[in-house]
């Protein structure tokens, strides 16, 4: 059975655990969510893929900027633990309990909640999804979506690494190959590689059981960096990613600010709190009666620079104060957070 925490306009944190989702709502669906219930009541379906820190933050941002609106808003939070049969199930169920809005976090859910509301009314409003293009969320067949995208340049991933190794002779680039928004980063950022001519390896896993022995692999072949993109599973072990490649001496990059609270050293990426701000930035026009058709998807303008001095202590850098500027510490070297605060 599926836990499901519902959170209304007067709740502050997550609260009841149900099962199933809906909470049999008869809130009905429609793409003028506003002119559908006479500015009254809207039950609305957060649905992630699994829990980790980034996904966590982005929920907890819309919660708290939805709950803050002054609608009266119904929210269903809904987590498939890393389970793709329960994601489709939770998203049938949300539909079939008829909810007035649907916000799909990650590339895998977005997709899913467009198959299971494909033709319908149903605003979806996804959240961190890379590529939505490449996803099948744009066109002719998706007027019924939009949401933020946590795409990163290519180019300023590689900008990251040889800002602080310059001298860098080989990159490892490490995804998992089941997510499509992982794949697409590090496809993007191997194409700029090849046009500048820098070397690098890959290694893709297909789930978390091989994710050490894929780092130890690209270590073997003369790493000197690793960069991670925005990719969920890796993301929910950063311990065991860092573990390995700092007792290597070998930095880790990654594509999101929570990736270096958890471990990681340095990132040009994703402000999870800003993206999150922008999705429910998105979600009250529409309930405001503006059509997702008329608010195309966004991306970014501004990406978060973040470093953590503890782990640079772990895998030994010894790169000048100068390669700092610009970064904010994330983590001290006492392993103090300032991770969303």
């Amino acid at each position: 059975m599926m836990k499901k925490i519902i959170c209304t306009l007067l709740s502050a944190l997550l609260a009841v655990s149900l099962t199933g989702c809906g909470a049999g709502s008869s809130a009905e669906s429609g793409s003028d969510a506003s002119a559908q219930n006479g500015g009254g009541s809207y039950t609305i379906a957060i649905v992630q893929p699994m829990s980790h820190t980034s996904l966590d933050q982005i929920r907890d941002t819309i919660v708290e900027r939805l709950n803050a609106s002054g609608k009266n808003i119904q929210l269903e939070l809904e987590n498939a633990n890393n389970d793709t049969t329960a994601l489709s199930a939770i998203l049938e169920n949300c539909k079939a309990e008829g909810v007035d809005l649907v916000i799909p976090i990650a590339t895998s859910t977005a997709q899913s909640a467009k198959t299971v509301f494909g033709g319908e009314d149903t605003p979806i409003v996804f959240a961190a999804v890379s590529d939505p293009a490449a996803a099948g969320l744009t066109g002719s067949d998706c007027e019924n979506i939009t949401g933020v995208s946590n795409n990163i340049p290519a180019a300023e991933i590689v900008k990251l690494i040889f800002n602080f190794q310059p001298d860098c002779r080989r990159v490892g680039f490490l995804y998992t190959s089941s997510e499509p928004n992982s794949v697409s980063t590090i496809t993007a950022a191997k194409a700029y590689c090849d046009q500048e001519g820098i070397a690098y390896e890959e290694a893709s896993i297909a789930n978390l059981s091989e994710l050490q022995t894929a780092v130890e692999t690209l270590i073997s072949k003369g790493v000197d960096a690793l960069y991670t993109g925005n990719d969920n599973a890796v993301a929910s072990a950063m311990a065991t990613y860092t573990d390995v490649a700092y007792a290597a001496g070998i930095p880790v990059y990654c594509g999101a600010d929570s990736m270096v609270a958890d471990g990681g050293f340095a990132t040009i990426g994703v402000n999870y709190v800003q993206l999150g701000e922008q999705v429910a930035q998105l979600v009250l026009e529409i309930l405001d009666g503006t059509a997702p058709d008329q608010l195309p998807y966004q991306t970014l303008s501004n990406y978060a620079r973040y470093v953590n001095l503890q782990a640079a202590d772990r895998f030994g850098a010894d790169f000048p104060e100068t390669a700092y500027e610009g970064y904010e510490v994330l983590v001290e070297a006492d392993g103090t957070s300032h991770f969303g605060q």
